[in-house]
């Protein structure tokens, strides 16, 4: 019968979810790698959490696509330039520290402006899980044209940012441009996975593919196979199940993580 049982109903509903997914896993394992080598290892968490609390805002004042998207857009550019800042707030203070102190700002927020709107709850359960399983046709059109754009961009000055992540040496010009590809590709990404899976999708891959090899290219392949396969799996798991997809993705690779690092630990002299 296969994975989806024969029904092909199934297999074409699951179909838009796992191309998102797979548009997901290639973007954000390429930016995990930067993200890893910087060990800034919570700035996706945070600055998704900073565009979903744009997002609060807009529902705050009307609930419309536009506006959600608008402020999704303000946030994301600002988060992003507040982030670029990473290597001067250094100079002062752990900016793990900060970036978790910038975390923890944007989830209050978001937290107390949600409270004052009709579904509160609601809406923040959606920023935390998106809505990968309802997505549309448009919508993977929209996320393949972001992301293709951005990793276009990232490929042509693929040695600036590998100089950029690997040495720490570039110009201002560079760290933005980095954090607002960055941050304008999460807009994207939490709209239609919510800032839990998105989170996931950005650390494991690149941590899977970094047990194995410090090569950046050689990463990006084994965090991108196994990204793949895991969620895979997972999605047609979670729907046959009736569970949470995000949820059970992020848990899936978790892991799916804890048992490579400890087949390694056990089977592989250091």
């Amino acid at each position: 019968m296969g994975i989806f049982g024969g029904n092909m109903e199934s297999f074409s509903f699951l179909i838009y979810p796992f191309l998102a997914s797979l548009f997901l896993i290639l973007i954000h394992t390429y930016f995990g790698i930067h993200i890893l080598e910087r060990g800034i290892i919570f700035v996706d968490l945070s600055l998704a959490q900073f565009i979903g609390l744009g997002i609060a805002f807009s529902l705050f004042w009307g609930d419309d696509a536009a506006g959600r998207y608008l402020f999704s857009i303000i946030f994301a550019v600002i988060g992003a330039f507040i982030l670029s800042l990473s290597r001067q707030i250094a100079r002062y203070i752990n900016i793990e520290a900060f970036i978790g102190v910038f975390y923890i700002f944007s989830l209050a927020g978001s937290i107390l402006i949600l409270d004052r709107t009709p579904h509160g709850l609601e809406e923040f359960k959606t920023i935390l899980n998106g809505n990968i399983l309802w997505l549309t046709p448009d919508d993977l059109l929209h996320t393949f044209i972001l992301y293709s754009i951005v990793g276009i961009l990232h490929f042509i000055f693929r040695e600036r940012f590998i100089v950029l992540s690997y040495k720490g040496k570039g110009c201002f010009f560079w760290e933005i441009l980095f954090f607002l590809s960055f941050a304008l590709v999460l807009v994207k990404s939490v709209q239609i996975a919510g800032i839990l899976l998105v989170f996931s999708f950005l650390v494991i891959p690149a941590l899977i593919g970094r047990l194995y090899t410090r090569e950046p290219f050689r990463i990006l392949v084994l965090g991108w196979l196994t990204g793949l396969i895991v969620t895979l799996f997972s999605i047609t798991v979670s729907y046959r199940l009736d569970l949470p997809t995000a949820p059970f993705i992020a848990a899936v690779l978790a892991i799916v993580f804890f048992l490579l690092l400890l087949w390694k630990a056990f089977t592989i002299k250091p």
